[in-house]
This record gives structure tokens, sequence and C-alpha cells, in this order.
């Protein structure tokens, strides 16, 4: 009686399980439709009608997933983020030394941005107009990437070059130039590649040895100067 009990209850889970993986589809699709739009007219110009047009969908459809456009955008924003917030935490190799660790997670960037170039310039330039709801993804957003730079500079190696922990402070200006120069890259038309030296000889000045702390760490005095140079 135990066993068929079960299985009744397994037949009664099966309908619930399809219709999640159909809602998650149809969310991706929409999702999807919104990226394909940004990269062809830009968000100002993307309307519901033309995200449900590329995702092939109805505004029915649209409108049991999100509110309204900024919604969708806000969705969009916070899985990309997500995403490269994973991907630049998964390049760096924290053996290496932490002139390296900075390269691996510079380049990680741009990678992520050079992906998709449009979405990252529309991240940057759109939603500080926005609603609340996106107001309040860039907090959370740079918070994110705040949290994410303390973590991978939290080591037995990083305090070997640092005297003290990166402050917020000193993240949000790292991002906030990084953010600006890969906007203005492609604003400007030229490729996010092309920004990888300068970034990398930046982050390596404000993230290394503190003046007048006495420490240097391998590599540090060396990538610094150049840096300065820059």
């Amino acid at each position: 009686m135990t066993t068929v009990t079960t299985v009744r209850q397994q037949h009664a889970a099966e309908p619930t399980a399809t219709a999640n993986e159909d809602a998650d589809e149809f969310r991706q699709r929409l999702l999807d439709g919104l990226a394909a739009s940004i990269v062809e007219d830009g968000y100002r110009n993307t309307t519901v009608a033309d995200i449900v047009r590329r995702a092939r969908t109805s505004r029915r459809t649209f409108y049991e997933h999100f509110s309204d456009k900024e919604a969708c955008f806000v969705a969009l924003l916070t899985d990309a983020n997500a995403e490269m917030i994973r991907q630049i935490s998964a390049a760096v190799d924290q053996s290496t030394p932490w002139t390296s660790q900075v390269r691996q997670a510079v380049e990680a960037w741009i990678a992520c941005a050079e992906s998709r170039p449009a979405i990252t310039l529309s991240w940057i330039r759109d939603v500080p107009s926005l609603g609340t709801a996106a107001r309040r993804l860039q907090r959370d957003t740079m918070e994110a990437f705040v949290t994410m730079i303390q973590t991978l500079c939290d080591t037995d190696a990083w305090r070997a070059v640092r005297a003290s922990p990166v402050s917020r402070q000193l993240a949000i200006m790292l991002l906030g130039g990084l953010r600006e120069l890969t906007a203005s890259t492609v604003e400007d038309g030229g490729r996010i590649s092309d920004i990888t030296e300068l970034a990398v000889h930046a982050c390596i000045a404000l993230l290394g040895p503190t003046p007048g702390s006495g420490l240097h760490g391998s590599a540090g005095v060396g990538a610094v100067s150049s840096a300065q140079r820059c």
C-alpha cells in the first residue's frame, strides 16, 4: 500500500515539475528576446511587443512573468551580472602571484563584457535613469562586485601585499573606473579587449601595496611602476 501511495505521489508531482520547466523556458525566452532587442534597437527603443515578437510568445505570457519592460530588464541584468561574478571568481587562481590574479580578474571581466557589449553598455548607461527597482539593482550589483573583490583579496598572499583589507570605497573606485572605461570604449566603437593592459595596470596600482607600508609583494614594485608610467 505504501508503494502505491508513493507512485501516485510521484505521478501527481510530474505535472508541477513540467509546468515549472515550461515557465522557466518561457522566462528565458523573454530574457533572450529583450537581449536581442537591446542589441538591435537599444533598451529605450525596445517595447514589450518587440520582446514578445523575438521570444515568439504572447503579451499574456510576458505579463505572467514580468510586470513591465523594466522588470524584465532588471531580471536580465541580475542574471548577467551574477554570471559575470561567477566567471571572474572562477578565473582567478589564488596560488599565482597577486599581479597575475589581478590580470586574470580583469581579463575575465573584459571577456564577459565583450561577449555581450550592448548589454554591458545598457547596464552602465540605462540603469541609472530608470525607476526604483533598477536603482536597487544598481546598488545590489555594486555591493556584490565589491564583496567579490574583497573576497578575492582576502588571502594570505594578499595580506602580504596590503597593510589593510580592500575597503568598500576603494573597490567602488576601481569598479567605477572600469565600468566607465568599458562603456566609453564601446560607445567609441573600440574593442573592449584593447583596454586590457591599461585596466590591469590601473587595478594593480589601486590594489597594490599601500604607500609607506613597506610591503611590496611578489612582482609588486615593477607592476606598480608600469602602471604609473601609463
